[in-house]
């Protein structure tokens, strides 16, 4: 008997999905392609750990209390409001394997985080692509959209959108949310790459969960404090909806460091976060004018903190740029795996000031070349 028959169908043939961040792997190269606090973790963090050492002789609280007051507290939410997770991907875990059947079809947007296809893939879910457009900035086309919701059961929105950076407005969000509750819709909205944004609470969703039962938001402290090697996230939404999450969710799933690191970077240290928000808001409007100024073939200012390009007009395909710039010690994001549509297309990150300045270096080396 093949190991194949054994296996459910609908992973049989299923790629792992392909993410960023990999530099680490590799010596004197600086990361551009994930989307990190240029900052990195807070000082604090190594302490904040250490104090935590002495409770793990004991399981965790499974509830997570402190951890999920702290969140509520930051969000203009109730502790009921929220589910801890194993990173944003945990919550992304939960969803489909909470709320829809085998053979349900879910809309996702194209491009956007290659986890929500995965992991509706492996619950036996139909998916129906929504492209977004070049011509329409990568933004989502309300009126096109209303013609395209019959037959879902779900929608899953990235705000901002991962790769393209597009930021959608709270209202226009909200419309969906509201168009698609009447429909029997449930919508998922990933916030995770939110709080890098300045003025981030304007634009978040999560005040408003108990308005709606068809909306989880989910959230994440690996990018804003620059914690990957950490799992900790986070799902805010109506407390009916929170009681079936916790249902498919993992016992003992947030460990007692990360439910005490998480409990304290939220309610302590926020502050490390904005700093790193504005520091980028900044930095990616000189971004753009000296991309601009060189050549480089970005469209627009990006709306969060990392842009999405075309690089064809300079001769290259996307694993052509990410090879040129790894000769000037710079990795960037290969989009590739994003769709046939992306294969020229890179994803690359604002940091601060003298990284950024190297960064453009390399870019204009890379055009010379």
């Amino acid at each position: 008997m093949e190991i194949s028959d054994l296996v459910k169908k609908e992973i049989r043939d299923l790629p792992k999905t392909v993410h960023g961040g990999q530099a680490w792997k590799l010596k004197d190269i600086e990361d551009y392609s994930h989307n990190l606090n240029p900052f990195g973790p807070p000082d604090c963090l190594g302490g904040i750990i250490l104090s935590s050492v002495s409770g793990i002789d004991h399981y965790p609280d499974d509830s997570s209390p402190d951890f999920r007051g702290a969140v509520a507290q930051e969000f203009g939410v109730l502790p009921e409001n929220v589910i801890a997770g194993a990173g944003s991907s945990d919550i992304i875990r939960m969803f489909p394997n909470t709320f829809l059947e085998k053979g349900d079809t879910v809309g996702i947007f194209s491009p956007s985080f290659a986890e929500y296809s995965q992991q509706c893939k492996i619950a036996g879910l139909k998916i129906k692509y929504l492209d977004l457009i070049p011509e329409n900035d990568f933004r989502i086309d309300l009126d096109r959209l209303k013609d395209q919701l019959d037959g879902l059961k779900a929608l899953y929105i990235c705000n901002p959108n991962n790769p393209t950076g597009r930021i959608e407005p709270r209202d226009k969000i909200m419309e969906i949310v509201s168009i698609c509750e009447r429909k029997g819709i449930i919508v998922f909205l990933d916030e995770t790459l939110l709080e890098l944004v300045r003025g981030y609470k304007d634009i978040s969703c999560a005040a408003f969960v108990n308005e709606f039962t068809n909306l989880v938001v989910a959230g994440s402290l690996t990018k804003s404090f620059a914690i990957p090697g950490i799992r900790i996230g986070f799902g805010i939404a109506h407390p009916s909806v929170i009681d079936e999450l916790n249902k498919v969710r993992m016992t003992w799933n947030i460990g007692y460091i990360e439910q005490n690191v998480g409990a304290e970077l939220i309610s302590k240290h926020m502050k490390h976060v904005k700093n790193a928000a504005d520091t980028m808001c900044f930095e990616r409007k000189r971004m753009f004018e000296e991309l601009k100024e060189m050549g480089f073939p970005v469209s627009s200012k990006c709306d969060s903190f990392f842009y999405f390009c075309d690089v064809s007009p300079l001769g290259y395909d996307a694993p052509g740029f990410v090879k040129a710039m790894l000769e000037q010690g710079i990795m960037v994001r290969d989009c590739s795996s994003f769709g046939s549509r992306f294969t020229n297309y890179v994803r690359f990150c604002v940091k601060d000031g003298e990284r950024n300045g190297k960064f453009l270096d390399a870019v204009r080396a890379v055009i010379r070349e």
